[in-house]
């Protein structure tokens, strides 16, 4: 288990997609296992590979790491992306948490059956337009440097880039109120490894498509 970081999950953005963006802005190139059919995961799943039965589930270092947050926090000190001190690191955690619960209701979206999308879309967008968003364009505008916490890159910068974009998809003009999100954006989107990750041909995943989800609701259910 030496080399590359593996990644083991389905070929779709998920709870792996937040691991994938860190990993892409430390400049760390990693290789993927998908899981195609629920086989592959009782397979994971027989052979004790996860701690708690589920996935997202990485190798790196000689370890077998699950739980989204755990990894995330592993890559994110391991890549220096989790501040200089303990007040900066509480900072970028409270802010995480708080891109956790929109990004469940973004990843949710797509897979909510028809009679559900048109009220989970409005309580999404306006949680985001009225209560997220508002905060980061408040911490910019307080911090008044190029990034949330301190004046480097932390995981607090790379997941609110990638839940802006993710919103932008549901609602391009949703940053519109929020100018120093929009700079944000701008700013973040041009450090070169994250650049190079939202070029086509990257392991970025795209949003998923409707016809889709029964694949992936086979694996799991």
């Amino acid at each position: 288990m030496s080399g590359k970081p593996r990644l083991h999950y389905f070929n779709g953005r998920g709870r792996m997609e937040p691991i994938r963006w860190l990993l892409a802005a430390a400049g760390v190139e990693f290789e993927e296992s998908y899981l195609e059919k629920k086989e592959d995961l009782t397979k994971l799943q027989k052979d004790g590979s996860l701690l708690f039965q589920q996935v997202p589930m990485v190798e790196i270092d000689g370890m077998k790491l699950v739980q989204t947050r755990a990894i995330a926090n592993y890559i994110s000190t391991k890549h220096n992306l989790y501040g200089k001190d303990m007040k900066e690191r509480a900072l970028i955690d409270m802010y995480v948490e708080g891109m956790f619960d929109l990004n469940e209701l973004l990843m949710t979206y797509g897979y909510l059956p028809a009679d559900k999308k048109q009220e989970h879309f409005a309580n999404m967008m306006d949680k985001a337009e009225n209560r997220y968003f508002p905060v980061f364009e408040k911490v910019l505008k307080g911090h008044g440097k190029d990034f949330l916490v301190g004046n480097q890159l932390s995981r607090a910068d790379v997941q609110l880039l990638e839940i802006i974009l993710m919103a932008e998809e549901c609602k391009p003009d949703i940053l519109a109120k929020f100018p120093l999100l929009q700079s944000f954006k701008a700013r973040i989107s041009n450090i070169p490894t994250i650049k190079k990750f939202l070029q086509p041909g990257s392991q970025r995943k795209p949003l998923i498509r409707e016809e889709e989800v029964p694949k992936v609701m086979k694996i799991f259910y």
